[in-house]
């Protein structure tokens, strides 16, 4: 068999077309081959999907988050839930709740809303905060940076969950806004999320100042200087495009951590106050049920274990992905 090769005119340099690829669309390669950080991403994203539609899903079943069922608990019984598994039927998915004979599955569809809902808000407001103030720091230097430096180790020597857990309440009834005497829901969800990011904007700052501190000695700074750049300019236009990466990373690590301290906050009363819905209230009123009810405690737990953990690993998926010296297998 005779192979024919075809003449190739000498002098004529064929160069082969390479696409050049964004550092985003890199990372997010990485993230598509890493097995663990994909099926994290679709927990999220399915919690995130049912949180949004929360009232179409309650609306198929009937009953709202607050809306009793006398007919599904057994007065008998000290208000039990009637039936095996904590009442779980066609009607109510997921059980009732003892005592009140709240829908268990609205509840918790609601309750994630609030979940989500702190965890994000708080960590983009620290994010925000966090990077304002590592960017100055680090850029000016001098007394801007040493009053920062300061404030940032004073916040995080903080014991965060005690203060928080102290401060909450007293700002709470500070701001009595409804007919009752108390605080509106909203405003207690206002002060949560500002109360959280207090304490959590400090480590942000000091990640984005160590950053800074490093950039700011580099050529393109330099040559903005130069081209007589004003601060704005290089700290807006040069130093922050450089910086979404462990500003990225940083947020996706800050969300899971947030929710936990959200319905850690919630258990011990100084959250969301029920009949409000939130996981942290439902397991606070849930281990009184334990051993007659296992499963009024088990099913929120466990939608809380899933959630922060998918969280975490996609937050450290995020970071293996953004950071081009970690270790990949």
């Amino acid at each position: 068999m005779t192979t024919q090769l075809q003449p190739v005119e000498l002098g004529s340099v064929i160069a082969p077309t390479v696409a050049g690829r964004s550092p985003a669309r890199m990372a997010w390669k990485r993230i598509t081959r890493d097995k663990v950080t994909m099926v994290a991403l679709v927990v999220t994203v399915l919690f995130l999907v049912v949180a949004l539609v929360a009232p179409a899903l309650t609306a198929l079943t009937g009953w709202g988050p607050i809306t009793p069922d006398g007919r599904a608990i057994d007065p008998d019984t000290g208000n039990f839930p009637r039936g095996a598994l904590g009442g779980i039927s066609l009607t109510h998915l997921l059980g009732v709740e003892p005592g009140t004979g709240y829908d268990l599955f609205a509840r918790i569809v609601y309750g994630l809303r609030t979940s989500l809902f702190v965890g994000f808000a708080s960590a983009v407001l620290s994010t925000v905060a966090g990077v304002v103030a590592g960017l100055a720091a680090g850029y000016f230097g001098g007394w801007v940076d040493s009053v920062l430096s300061r404030i940032m180790d004073v916040m995080l020597a903080f014991p965060q969950l005690l203060f928080i857990i102290a401060l909450t309440p007293v700002i709470q009834n500070a701001l009595q806004t409804n007919s009752h005497g108390g605080t509106d829901e909203n405003l207690r969800l206002g002060v949560l999320v500002v109360n959280i990011a207090i304490f959590a904007w400090a480590y942000t700052a000091r990640l984005v100042r160590g950053q800074v501190l490093s950039l700011r000695e580099r050529e393109f700074v330099d040559a903005a200087r130069l081209m007589s750049a004003g601060r704005r300019h290089i700290l807006f236009r040069q130093l922050l495009p450089n910086l979404w990466a462990p500003i990225l990373i940083s947020f996706a690590l800050a969300v899971p951590q947030n929710i936990t301290t959200e319905a850690a906050l919630s258990y011990l009363g100084v959250g969301v106050i029920p009949p409000n819905p939130d996981w942290g209230s439902l397991l606070s009123d849930a281990s009184q049920f334990f051993l007659q009810d296992p499963a009024y405690l088990f099913v929120p737990g466990v939608l809380l274990l899933v959630l922060v953990l998918a969280l975490n690993l996609l937050g450290d998926g995020v970071r293996d992905a953004l950071d081009p010296r970690a270790h990949r297998g």
